[in-house]
């Protein structure tokens, strides 16, 4: 699997864009009203419950907007914090701080979300069954979103469609299960390879043929079990589709190794942080 790299220059040019976004063409046409040049220090204070996440991509909008403005960390990526903790203080210039604040914000924001969130099925699933993002990532994120998942507990799954093999219903749909998986075996080249199956029947047809993970796809929990029961001497198990909070626990006590869930990326809701002086 392709690795997470947040290097400096990362965050830099992530945040570089995000800022380029909000300020071209005029710049921040309501704080260049304010004229007063006096140093002042916010606190950033989180609103709920969170998993923190995103504090090295915040420092930077300030930094890259001015860099004599002081972003004092008080709570580390991964840390817990509940409502009215502080996270962070900020020294400088009001205006410069208000021209970086909603970009600064909405990184923190959208990656404590996803690590929230996906900390919570962690729990839910408990320490016997990985909870796994997937590729349903927003488009030019899925570095940070994948990040945010890694902070909540999670495991990554494939980063792009170069990583593994993942055999899955529209493939099979194209053309023959059999056919498909023994190609990906011949040609695999140290690659991993996972075949998607949403019957017991499918999953009996390729039982014995040299893959690594089968995904039981929208199986009932009782299926589930089944199929975990039939396949776990040969391949790592793997669960997915529609999965949410008041079943994930259920799901878990299959026996799965691991549970993949799209929402994590693609529906976590953000993280509310406010700015205060």
């Amino acid at each position: 699997m392709s690795k997470i790299k947040l290097s400096k220059e990362f965050i830099k040019s992530s945040v570089k864009l995000a800022l380029n976004e909000d300020l071209y063409p005029s710049g921040d046409i309501t704080s260049s009203l304010i004229s007063n040049d006096k140093v002042v220090k916010f606190k950033l204070i989180s609103n709920q419950f969170a998993i923190v996440g995103g504090l090295l991509f915040a420092k930077e909008a300030f930094s890259l907007i001015d860099s004599r403005i002081k972003f004092i960390i008080k709570k580390k990526d991964g840390s817990r914090v509940r409502k009215g903790n502080l996270v962070a203080l900020i020294k400088g210039k009001a205006k410069n701080i208000l021209i970086a604040e909603r970009v600064a914000l909405n990184f923190l924001s959208h990656i404590s979300g996803i690590a929230t969130k996906t900390n919570r099925f962690v729990k839910l699933a408990g320490k016997k069954t990985k909870i796994c993002c997937t590729r349903k990532t927003i488009p030019n994120l899925r570095v940070i979103q994948k990040y945010a998942v890694k902070l909540g507990g999670g495991t990554n799954h494939r980063f792009n469609l170069s990583d593994e093999y993942l055999v899955k219903d529209n493939h099979i749909a194209s053309s023959d299960l059999k056919t498909l998986v023994s190609k990906a075996i011949k040609n695999k080249k140290g690659k991993k390879i996972t075949v998607e199956v949403d019957t017991i029947k499918q999953l009996k047809s390729i039982l014995g043929l040299k893959f690594n993970t089968v995904l039981l796809d929208n199986m009932s929990t009782r299926n589930l079990r089944k199929s975990v029961k039939i396949s776990k001497k040969y391949y790592e198990t793997e669960a997915s589709g529609n999965v949410n909070f008041k079943n994930v626990k259920a799901i878990a006590s299959s026996g799965v190794n691991r549970i993949s869930i799209g929402s994590i990326t693609h529906s976590a809701p953000a993280v509310d942080f406010k700015l205060e002086i």
